[in-house]
């Protein structure tokens, strides 16, 4: 895969007119609203790719005994067309203890690209894997509770979130609005590149853009990347040594992975800087094994699965009118513990969802033990038909 990328981007660098078709925009990434052709997705979808060789990272071990899927496949007509006109990469549909629906995309659109092992992107599902990691944290004796208050962390001291609650980080209301921007953008001293805290370590953007800073009196919802990568970061200060047990814990022991998943972190710096970030990869069905294992937890009620459902208890409206309320993001209502909650026309369910940019997206059923899990280069399928309505509807 690597010498087909790199194959790809020296072509273009230095023969663009032999992809004049594709489509460059100023941000980093495609834009929401964008309507991309083909040759931009597959452009952009290397570019993602290609991406990961710039971060270290904080991997697993691979399961010995990984788990084994039962399979009781049916056809969807509707997704078959999805597949052929959007940037759509895998789907599956897990019910009843089976995968029931399981696509990637044709030869023709992007298979040629992919395969059982390519490890997708998480976006921000990885801030709702990160909350999961504190759960392991806490059972394992690492960190007290929700309600514990981060002040034993030298990292965070003379900044606002010195002696925040935990709670209020993984529900997004730090108070921080004031100093970074809802998504990724830290309003400081460094600004333009340097916005980005996913480039950056924690103690650096500490001390050169929240020294003296101060919490908000209105602990508004502001969804960004700061505050998830200070949750990430703080588990492994707390584990002291054994975040490696514990990520094969969680990761090997428990879902039972087929490949190495891991977390981003920033090259080349130590554990005390503050380095990692939540971003995270695995393969299509290690999302799904993963998924499985929260639905596990809280079904079978482990101290795992009572976290998960006190960060449902103590969940919060978003409030949100910059968002667009038929979005995957917005469409939910409310946010706790780094999970979006309460879907209209399921309120009453308990309904667990994950959201990352372009299109990555994991809902859990709880009570029906349906798990819808989709990856792709970007947002332009149908959402709601085929994420929504089969956990909401079933068939």
């Amino acid at each position: 895969m690597k010498k087909i990328l790199s194959i790809f981007l020296i072509l273009f660098f230095f023969n663009k007119s032999a992809f004049s078709d594709i489509v460059i925009y100023k941000s980093w990434q495609i834009p929401e609203k964008a309507k991309p052709n083909y040759e931009t997705l597959v452009y952009y979808f290397q570019k993602y790719q290609f991406d990961k060789n710039y971060f270290g990272k904080y991997e697993s071990d691979v399961s010995k005994n990984s788990y084994k899927f039962k399979f009781n496949l049916r056809e969807d007509k509707y997704l078959e067309k999805q597949f052929k006109k959007t940037a759509l990469l895998s789907y599956l549909l897990f019910e009843n203890n089976e995968i029931v629906i399981d696509k990637i995309s044709p030869q023709e659109r992007f298979g040629k690209y992919i395969n059982e092992d390519t490890k997708f992107d998480s976006r921000s599902i990885g801030k709702s894997l990160t909350s999961y990691v504190v759960g392991h944290a806490i059972c394992a004796g690492y960190i007290k509770d929700l309600n514990h208050q981060i002040n034993d962390w030298d990292l965070l001291e003379n900044t606002l979130y010195e002696n925040q609650r935990l709670l209020d980080l993984l529900n997004m209301r730090a108070g921080d609005q004031n100093y970074v921007k809802k998504g990724v953008g830290i309003i400081g001293r460094t600004g333009g590149r340097y916005a980005n805290p996913n480039v950056r370590t924690l103690i650096n953007i500490m001390k050169l853009d929240f020294q003296d800073s101060v919490t908000s009196k209105n602990k508004k919802y502001n969804y960004n990347a700061l505050v998830t990568n200070i949750l990430l970061n703080y588990v492994i200060f707390k584990s002291n040594g054994n975040f490696q047990n514990l990520l094969n814990n969680i990761f090997v022991d428990k879902a039972k992975v087929e490949r190495n998943v891991h977390f981003f972190k920033q090259k080349n710096s130590k554990d005390e800087a503050g380095p990692a970030r939540y971003s995270f990869v695995a393969n299509r069905y290690d999302y799904l094994r993963i998924a499985k294992a929260m639905m596990d937890d809280w079904n079978n009620d482990t101290c795992v699965g009572k976290y998960l459902k006190n960060v449902y208890e103590n969940r919060q409206k978003k409030n949100d009118p910059d968002t667009n309320p038929n979005s995957s993001f917005g469409f939910p209502k409310a946010y706790g513990g780094q999970f979006h909650f309460d879907y209209p026309g399921a309120k009453k369910r308990k309904i667990l969802g994950m959201d990352g940019y372009g299109g990555q997206s994991i809902l859990i059923d709880f009570e029906r033990s349906r798990i819808v899990s989709v990856h792709a280069i970007h947002k332009n399928y149908n959402w709601k038909k085929l994420v929504f309505e089969p956990i909401k509807k079933g068939k």
